[in-house]
């Protein structure tokens, strides 16, 4: 029986009981790296084990990241090794103030000062040229680096108490749905994380944007909770890459196959389009004619709301075994490029 969604509780009761299965069904190729998990509130306990050479997973406004100290290239392979993530997927670096970037990047275009500027502190990260001492394993061997100063209060906290650069994708296994609470990176990555700091629900619920600095103009590379149009306010021209590029990825979910759920995720434009079955579910602004033919129906708000839960539904609907999710796209403007590249992404086969 499915549970109703309520973006307020996340998981409910259930949630102990994945954990459980989770590490339960850890690969025989990961056991090595089973460790005890600590969960803790405080940002300075947390940021004391990374400063030990530890991973930690901790929060942001978009989603949480799984970190380590920049300098500690031997704890930056772990990332890779415990999410399985592609070695030529490049890391985000996350500060806490703009004095830090010196030490990850070689230089700051001026462009790079206007969206600093315009967006920091904030979800946008932007490529810039590498600095020499910034390990290679980070930049996955690029000779840039993407820099990050998130605005929210406890991801502050934790990064000033690590005193040093924090390279963190998602934390999650790779090709999820990006986590949004600390009970999803505990239900992909729990024994296997030293440390989680426990945060709320992210406020976005989507990544930053990803812009490419080093190019005049600058070019959007992912989209994500900056949208273009607000870019283009403050810079004038700006690119959007093309998705799906041949080579390496210069950013992080760039990915065809990304963001997905176990069941397979259809796009529709209409709700009629949506096939009537119990393991079926369906997410989107409009409702359908009728909500009793299908297993969950999610019906959000407006293009906010639907970015904001997308992941988290698309967890829920995995844990109650939900075979097929039709996700309806939305108007390409706004937040809805973004919301429209992570369902396309999902959708992907």
């Amino acid at each position: 029986m499915m549970r109703p969604f309520d973006a307020k509780r996340g998981w409910g009761e259930k949630s102990t009981e994945s954990v459980v299965l989770a590490r339960a069904i850890v690969p025989n190729s990961l056991l090595r790296f089973l460790v005890a998990t600590t969960l803790t509130t405080s940002p300075t306990e947390a940021a004391d084990h990374l400063r030990r050479g530890k991973l930690v997973a901790f929060p942001t406004e978009t989603v949480y990241g799984l970190g380590a100290d920049a300098f500690q290239p031997e704890v930056v392979r772990r990332i890779f090794e415990i999410k399985g993530r592609p070695a030529d997927n490049p890391l985000i670096v996350h500060l806490r103030r703009r004095e830090q970037i010196g030490q990850v990047a070689a230089n700051v275009s001026p462009v790079a000062q206007r969206l600093l500027d315009a967006f920091v502190p904030g979800p946008i990260t932007l490529i810039l040229p590498k600095h020499d001492a910034l390990p290679p394993v980070v930049t996955a061997g690029l000779e840039t680096v993407g820099v990050r100063i998130p605005r929210l209060s406890l991801t502050q906290s934790f990064l000033e108490a690590c005193d040093t650069p924090v390279p963190a994708p998602s934390a999650n296994q790779s090709g999820r749905p990006s986590p949004t609470s600390w009970e999803a990176v505990q239900y992909d990555l729990g024994g296997r994380v030293d440390c989680i700091l426990q945060g709320g629900r992210t406020e976005a619920g989507v990544e930053s944007t990803v812009v490419d600095c080093t190019t005049d103009p600058a070019r959007v590379l992912r989209p994500g909770a900056v949208p273009v149009e607000s870019l283009r306010r403050a810079l004038g021209a700006v690119q959007v890459a093309s998705s799906d590029a041949d080579g390496a990825p210069r950013s992080p979910g760039t990915r065809h196959r990304h963001y997905a759920p176990s069941a397979q995720v259809r796009l529709v434009g209409d709700p009629s389009e949506a096939v009537p079955g119990e393991q079926h579910a369906y997410v989107g602004l409009d409702a359908p004619a009728r909500t009793d033919t299908l297993g969950a129906v999610y019906i959000e708000e407006d293009v906010q709301a639907y970015a904001h839960d997308l992941f988290h539904i698309f967890r829920v609907c995995d844990e109650n075994e939900i075979e097929v999710i039709y996700a309806q796209t939305v108007p390409p403007k706004g937040l809805g490029r973004t919301l429209n590249d992570r369902l396309r992404r999902a959708a992907a086969r």
